[in-house]
């Protein structure tokens, strides 16, 4: 299947882009108008851009249905304030109920029954139910186009960040099992960034992996071994050796059984070693394979 964006319409081409580049993390973005009234509306165009100055991005786009505007961008526009609370799994419902579009100065903060904290730099209202809330001037607002669904990105300086202290872990940083996030997909599809949905990649910050490239042939070519397999492999800072010390009862019953059929014996050893990959067990699955 192909799409050539130019050449369908934009609210199909805006279902393939979503449900593809996805998931995507909740910017529930807090604004006063001119007259100090608040505004309270969820935005899924949304990350981290720097850290050194700290940089924040959003879009509320312009509506594909009319190619109106949204509060918050009118808010912006005249206040150049903006207060970012992340959304979790336990607010998640509220939130997706303030997305609706109310009249202007209906407070989203009742509507979705959420709690208006005071900001200490800025004049947005932050969200007491949020465990991370960060105080934001604005400091470039870049229109991508002027029809419906074109973006318009909010580029914030983060000037002041809340953190409940519950959501950290004992080194102080923050456990994404305890700030328990959610995420957009496509459609009306959420995820949940906690529990077992959550894994670890250990990536080599100072040393080079590898490379899959570098993998024996009979391994790089296995039928057994998935390229998440080979990823784990390669990720070694040098081609491990057979250690003689090596002992693994499992594997002394393969050698024992399936030494006189050597395709046997190799798809027995990659089995296995699909096993200890899947465990974490990266030693281990060498020291297997290297048998062969």
């Amino acid at each position: 299947m192909k799409v050539i964006p130019a050449e369908i319409k934009t609210t199909e081409l805006q279902a393939y882009l979503q449900g593809a580049v996805a998931p995507r993390p909740i910017c529930f973005a807090s604004t006063v108008d001119v007259d100090g009234r608040p505004n309270l509306s969820p935005f899924s165009f949304f990350n981290v851009f720097g850290t050194n100055p700290p940089t924040l991005i959003f879009s509320p786009s312009r509506r594909v249905r009319d190619n109106t505007t949204k509060h918050t961008l009118e808010n912006i526009y005249i206040t150049r304030e903006v207060v970012i609370n992340v959304v979790t799994y336990d607010m998640v419902q509220q939130a997706s109920l303030a997305s609706c579009e109310y009249p202007e100065g209906v407070d989203e903060f009742v509507k979705a029954g959420f709690t208006p904290e005071p900001s200490e730099r800025v004049k947005p209202l932050r969200v007491k139910e949020s465990p991370v809330q960060m105080e934001c001037v604005v400091k470039q607002i870049i229109e991508t186009g002027t029809q419906g669904g074109a973006g318009n990105l909010i580029i914030c300086e983060p000037v002041l960040i809340h953190i409940n202290e519950r959501i950290l872990d004992a080194k102080g940083k923050i456990d994404p099992h305890k700030i328990d996030l959610v995420a957009r997909m496509g459609g009306d599809y959420y995820c949940r960034a906690s529990g077992s949905a959550v894994f670890e990649v250990p990536k080599p910050n100072t040393q080079l992996g590898i490379g899959v490239d570098a993998l024996p042939l009979g391994i790089r070519n296995s039928r057994i071994l998935s390229g998440n397999d080979l990823g784990k492999l390669g990720n070694v800072h040098e081609m491990p050796f057979v250690d003689a010390a090596f002992e693994d009862d499992h594997l002394k019953n393969i050698i024992q059984y399936y030494s006189i059929t050597p395709e046997e014996m190799e798809r027995e050893l990659h089995q296995y070693a699909k096993k200890l990959l899947e465990a974490d067990k990266v030693k281990e699955a060498w020291q297997v394979l290297l048998s062969a």
